[in-house]
């Protein structure tokens, strides 16, 4: 493996043994017998891993550690120390070190150490790699667009992120981005080199979800066999987004408010206290002041949730971000696919111009992966946009559904989806399509309003 291994010890003979060993091994090596002079090559020469003795003239292991890692914070340092000095090799991990060996140690402890070592920096670089690459998609997809609404949501968000605790209420429809402004406010705080997790409430079974977000404790329950951590401690220091947070059950929300409020809970089957410190951000489409109303939201999670609250726009209310964003996404698929769709025909622009889109971005992205990927030609014509036949089916159903004011939200949504289900054949694929909505959230609306075929 090409990496280099700073050995930092005032015995010579130790410095030559374990140069020898590590060049053997195919790593390259320089040698200091001092702190001063370790701290030097640290500057001079960035290397990859300092093996570090505990005890140096005129300089403690510690202090050592602490001045190279003020020059080079990713270097990985490997304490070697005495039996008597364990207690100051803990320190120095608590510092920062990544691990420690005992003196007199073997040739082959070291490699395995070193070894192991460079697979962690490997895997740290991978991921801040991956990090960075996800911060530009995120940014790329959530910040297309130049309407007063969307500016005035960036700059608003960009300023939420620096404060780096206030909990986040996402409010906006099905398909308007709202996963995305959560990652965006992540990838825009103190927090981005941390976990951003994200829970889909409604993709979980109510009788799973606290053991997924809290956790549980070896023999919990029968299949707890052995200790888990749920969602809350593995974004420690990090993001946790909940994800149509309106649709939890009840009885959870109590408790979740709990966690909110101490910032601290316990494990299904547990009886200490985690702590952690988490940024929340939560989404909805629906309407929580009348899900509150009902009784199906709980009042003090609202206002625990409503600190920092921000409504994302419907995509028809963003005037031309429509066509910016459909030459987004053929740029993006293009490039996917290995096609060449240079334009969008007048006709085809129109279409997606004067088209309501009910499924929002969502909706428009799958419209356009579809046409990049199903069709040849190299500009985008009217017949390849799949919203076409799915504006044909609306227009079959009728177009206004019996309300009046006993009516809630839910009620006139279940009127809606019957109505397009029934006019499609129960074929689910359309009607999502139809709905601009996926099917997995037409499968659990479907179930939530008990609708069945006739």
């Amino acid at each position: 493996m090409d990496a280099s291994v700073l050995i930092v010890d005032d015995e010579e003979s130790i410095r030559l043994s374990l140069a020898e060993a590590l060049r053997d091994e195919g790593y390259t090596t320089c040698e200091a017998g001092s702190g001063e002079e370790a701290i030097k090559l640290v500057r001079q020469e960035r290397p990859d891993i300092m093996l570090l003795d505990m005890r140096l003239p005129k300089a403690s292991g510690i202090e050592v550690l602490k001045q190279a890692r003020k020059v080079q914070d990713d270097i990985v340092v490997i304490i070697m120390t005495a039996f008597a000095d364990i207690e100051n090799a803990v320190k120095c991990m608590k510092h920062g070190a990544y691990d420690y060996v005992d003196k007199p140690f073997s040739l082959e402890a070291i490699k395995l150490v070193v070894r192991n070592a460079l697979e962690t920096l490997a895997l740290k670089k991978e991921l801040s790699i991956v990090r960075a690459r996800e911060q530009a998609e995120f940014e790329a997809d959530f910040i297309v667009g130049e309407s007063p609404a969307m500016r005035k949501v960036c700059e608003y968000l960009k300023r939420v992120a620096r404060s780096n605790s206030s909990t986040v209420l996402i409010q906006g429809e099905s398909g308007t981005g709202k996963e995305l402004a959560a990652r965006a406010t992540h990838y825009w705080s103190f927090r981005r080199d941390k976990l951003f997790v994200d829970f889909n409430c409604t993709a979980v079974p109510e009788a799973l979800v606290e053991s997924e977000l809290f956790g549980f404790e070896k023999g919990a329950f029968t299949d707890a066999k052995q200790q888990k951590k749920g969602l809350f401690e593995l974004a420690d220091k990090g993001t946790l987004f909940l994800d149509e947070i309106g649709d939890m059950s009840y009885n959870l929300q109590a408790k979740l408010l709990r966690a909110l409020q101490e910032r601290s809970f316990t494990r299904v089957g547990g009886v200490s206290k985690v702590s952690v410190d988490i940024r929340i951000i939560a989404s909805t489409n629906r309407d929580l002041q009348a899900a509150m109303a009902d009784g199906k939201f709980r009042e003090d999670l609202y206002y625990r949730l409503h600190v920092v609250p921000i409504t994302l726009p419907p995509l028809r209310e963003r005037g031309s971000d429509v066509l910016l964003l459909a030459k987004h996404f053929i740029d993006r698929f293009n490039v996917e696919f290995k096609k060449n769709v240079y334009k969008i025909s007048p006709e085809a622009e129109q279409m997606i111009v004067d088209y309501h889109w009910p499924g929002n971005v969502r909706e428009l992205r799958n419209t356009i992966e579809r046409a990049i990927l199903l069709e040849a030609e190299d500009v985008l014509l009217p017949e390849h946009l799949l919203f076409a036949e799915a504006h044909k089916v609306a227009k079959t159903i009728e177009p206004t559904v019996p309300m009046s004011t006993d009516m809630t939200l839910d009620d006139v949504e279940k009127e809606y989806i019957r109505r397009v289900v029934e006019a499609v054949g129960w074929n689910k694929n359309r009607a999502a399509k139809t709905l601009g909505i996926d099917r997995t959230t037409l499968y659990t609306k479907i179930r939530k309003y008990g609708l069945a075929r006739a």
